[in-house]
């Protein structure tokens, strides 16, 4: 029996709309133009299935016609030793500087919102400015 599992990718796009809904709701908005989110390589998740998966998840939401603008973001890890904060390879987090093995994560693992662009909800007036 063959049946249809929704992928980590959807779910995870269907849950940034709803952030980007709850935004947008906020502000009283009438419609999402872009997206922005940024994507560490540790984070789990596939770029190009994120992007495939967007349309899907914002079709019939404020976002529905939303560019989705990702950004990967670099894996960086401080020093415990020498205390030096280097960008590393994603398989390979010792410290760039002296070559320690004794490191912690500062960046690398994030999925973040960073901005939502939106269209305003109600109809400008002249004394608008």
């Amino acid at each position: 029996m063959k049946y249809w599992q929704p992928m980590h990718e959807l779910a995870i796009c269907q849950a940034l709309i709803a952030q980007v809904a709850a935004v947008a709701r906020s502000e009283h908005a009438s419609s999402v133009t872009d997206v922005y989110v940024s994507v560490g390589p540790l984070s789990g998740v596939e770029c190009p299935l994120v992007r495939s998966a967007f349309p899907f998840a914002a079709a019939g939401t404020v976002a529905g016609e939303a560019t989705l603008h990702l950004r990967q973001t670099p894996v960086r890890v401080s020093c415990e030793d020498c205390g030096a904060e280097t960008e590393v390879a994603a398989n390979r987090l010792i410290c760039g500087r002296c070559s320690n093995w004794r490191t912690q994560l500062i960046s690398g693992d994030e999925l973040l919102l960073q901005r939502v662009v939106m269209r305003s909800g109600r109809p400008r007036r002249n004394n608008d400015v």
